[in-house]
């Protein structure tokens, strides 16, 4: 009777587990498609990262961005914004600079003071090389942030909900992967023909569902 109660309360805790893992599992998955929906929404509408994503961090903007525009993509950079618009990115950018300053690890970007209250140059590997890495830095670090869920402006039930934004070819890519991964081939051995000197087993082929 002990041995059955110890067999029973084994072969529960064994479903248990397999359930457990099974929730992690469909867990993982779904966190994945959410962040692959975002993904192929922000390629399918490169205008997200308009100027007026400067406003997002308005550090990072100007230092990855700004840096490299000339005074007349300045101005028709201001003109699609709009007066509003340019105090607005002023504002945020000289508050976000003092925060910054104040609370150096709490932004993406470093500001120090030295003694004398000036302000310190960036560290040579927050300088982009030119203005198309600077580009390119902008756009991964906004990427990211929309992935992440932290663009508070933006109905991303519409998107995570919706299989329209599902990537139909690349998940079954991930699929077949994944399937191919978990196989094992089986081989078949002769056990009768052992390699000279060997002692050991000769391969005749491979049986099951990668057979050829």
């Amino acid at each position: 009777m002990i041995i059955r109660m110890e067999e029973g309360s084994s072969e529960e805790a064994a479903q248990q587990l397999r359930f457990q893992q099974d929730l992690e599992e469909e867990s993982r998955t779904l966190r994945i498609r959410v962040k692959n929906r975002r993904k192929r929404y922000l390629d399918l509408h490169p205008a997200y990262f308009s100027p007026s994503l400067e406003l997002a961090d308005p550090l990072l903007y100007d230092r990855l961005i700004r840096r490299f525009q000339t005074p007349t993509e300045r101005e028709v950079e201001g003109r699609s914004k709009g007066y509003s618009g340019i105090l607005e990115a002023d504002l945020m950018r000289s508050e976000a600079k003092v925060a910054a300053l104040a609370h150096p690890s709490s932004t993406t970007m470093t500001y120090k003071r030295g003694p004398n209250g000036e302000i310190y140059p960036e560290e040579k590997d927050e300088v982009p090389a030119n203005k198309e890495d600077g580009a390119k830095r902008w756009r991964r670090e906004m990427e990211l942030r929309f992935i992440r869920g932290d663009d508070e402006d933006f109905d991303y039930e519409a998107v995570d909900q919706s299989e329209e934004w599902d990537n139909r070819a690349e998940e079954d890519r991930e699929e077949e992967e994944k399937y191919f991964a978990q196989e094992e081939p089986s081989w078949v051995l002769d056990d009768k023909n052992a390699a000279v000197g060997m002692g050991q087993p000769i391969v005749k082929g491979e049986t099951g569902i990668q057979d050829f």
